[in-house]
């Protein structure tokens, strides 16, 4: 029995030795065939980025020109032809003002002008007279027929005639220019658009008295002109270099989906605001048939013409850990990771400065064991553009 049991304990070591034995060697075979496997890797080609950035901010859609029109002339309204929403061209008349005291001012004006001219040819025949006796009297002074007294008499009134006659021209001068204020007060009264546009806002009607004053003047309309409209927007700094006047623009009105405005960056502000480092840009929009109104919110698409040169990688292939944002690049079947700087981030894809070169192959979706120096094969078809 002690024979027996001494046997069956070197067979179970036996067996023991050979249990680990195998489960050693099928450990050591598929670690060997793990470091044997190649994986199939995606790739995608990284490409340059086109010449053009694509640029959409928010806007509000604004007037070309907008005028407050405001009296000019003192009286009451007589004749209203305008409302809210006419359309006007330049020139057109908007009201008629009446003031029948500025009427009686310029008859009054036109009377004293002709009182002031009758003045100034009294004193034109005062000189003329003066100077005729001077005329006749300097000769007899010279060979003492007249006394030097009466030859001191006619000089000083001649020249005394001649201040008079310069008096009375001032006087005219100044009525006929009092008279063309009046004048021009009166063609004040017929308000006219200063401009093609659309009326906005109208505070007067027919009736209404209305005040002449430079501070506080009546203020009757606002028009707008509409068949160009102008926006504003910020371009942010990174956006902004490559942008002037000429620049391609669309606008998209989201009320209006199927339709599309061009237009063009005429004004750059040339200064880009420090507080929130943006380019304040002017569009102008040519809208003949006035389907853009001012005041609607939009979009404004920018294509720039691209500054700094960048590659496009896919958003797939970022690897991003403590080490910051890396991608993997297969050369002759070895993967190589690389350290990128992302210059935008356009969802599905990245903008990257440097770090990839064009024609590089980057792997997409990259397991997270993945090393520098792994073996990879790329997968047959997978290696088209970004």
């Amino acid at each position: 029995m002690g024979l027996a049991v001494v046997i069956g304990l070197i067979g179970a070591l036996v067996f023991g030795a050979w249990s680990h034995y195998a489960q050693f060697s099928e450990v050591a075979a598929a670690a060997q065939a793990r470091s044997d496997l190649v994986p199939s890797v995606r790739v995608a080609t990284v490409q340059p980025s086109g010449g053009i950035v694509a640029v959409s901010l928010p806007a509000t859609t604004l007037a070309f020109s907008t005028a407050n029109i405001f009296a000019r002339a003192s009286g009451y309204i007589a004749k209203r032809e305008v409302d809210i929403g006419d359309y006007v061209k330049q020139g057109q008349l908007l009201v008629e003002i009446v003031a029948p005291e500025l009427d009686q001012q310029i008859a009054q004006g036109e009377a004293t002008l002709g009182q002031l001219k009758a003045a100034l040819q009294q004193a034109q025949a005062n000189r003329d007279l003066a100077k005729v006796t001077w005329d006749r009297d300097s000769p007899l002074v010279s060979k003492g027929w007249v006394t030097a007294q009466q030859g001191s008499v006619d000089v000083q009134t001649l020249k005394a005639q001649e201040a008079a006659v310069g008096v009375a021209q001032a006087n005219v001068t100044a009525q006929v220019a009092q008279l063309g204020v009046l004048h021009q007060q009166k063609l004040y009264q017929s308000v006219v658009a200063p401009f093609d546009g659309v009326i906005t806002q109208r505070n007067v009607d027919i009736g209404t008295l209305v005040q002449a004053d430079t501070t506080t003047g009546t203020f009757m309309f606002t028009i707008m002109q509409s068949n160009v409209i102008r926006t504003q927007v910020f371009v942010p700094q990174d956006q902004a270099f490559g942008l002037k006047p000429g620049v391609d623009a669309v606008v998209h009105v989201p009320e209006i989906p199927d339709h599309t405005f061009p237009g063009k960056v005429t004004r750059i502000a040339d200064a880009l605001q420090p507080g929130t480092r943006t380019l304040l840009t002017e569009i102008d929009i040519p809208n003949p048939d006035g389907v853009l109104t001012p005041g609607i919110y939009c979009t404004i698409e920018l294509q720039i013409p691209r500054k700094t040169p960048s590659l496009s990688v896919p958003a797939d292939a970022i690897i991003f850990n403590r080490d910051g944002l890396q991608v993997a690049v297969v050369e002759n079947g070895l993967a190589h990771i690389r350290k990128i700087s992302v210059a935008r981030d356009l969802g599905t894809e990245v903008e990257a400065r440097d770090g990839v070169k064009p024609g590089d192959q980057v792997i997409l979706n990259p397991s997270v064991d993945l090393v520098d120096g792994s073996k990879v094969q790329v997968r047959a078809g997978s290696a088209g553009p970004v």
